[in-house]
């Protein structure tokens, strides 16, 4: 009965490792980003507002 061994699974099984090491060819700021989405969103209203008056 000495020589059963009770085996443990193992720990790391099912883990998965994503890497660091890439870098993206194109990178902004936080700022830059949420001012393009700032100057989207006004030239939407005004091309709302100013649109509705070509097309009545």
């Amino acid at each position: 009965m000495a020589d059963e061994k009770i085996q443990m699974p193992s720990s790391g099984g099912g883990l998965v490792r994503y890497f660091e090491d890439y870098k993206s060819k194109l990178q902004f700021k936080p700022h830059y980003v949420i001012a393009f989405i700032l100057i989207v969103v006004i030239i939407e209203l005004i091309l709302f507002r100013v649109g509705s008056r070509f097309l009545s």
